[in-house]
């Protein structure tokens, strides 16, 4: 099977789960630790597709002003 392609908004949306989850005091030491690290590499994936996206866009005003 395959894994669908996580996007930046699926991510964006995660991270803003787990930190709801972590305001409301609901997890064990054991949940915090995994969320926490979950959360690292959603934050990881969203600042290299925006530095991706940026890059592009660059690219692409470079090609119009030449």
């Amino acid at each position: 099977m395959e894994k669908k392609k996580l996007t930046y908004n699926q991510a964006v949306e995660e991270i803003q789960d787990i930190i709801a989850r972590i305001e409301a005091e609901s997890l064990d030491m054991d949940e915090l630790s995994k969320v926490t690290a979950r959360a690292l590499e959603l934050i990881k994936f969203c600042k290299i597709k925006l530095r991706s996206t940026e890059e592009d866009i660059e690219k692409m005003l470079e090609d119009l002003t030449s």
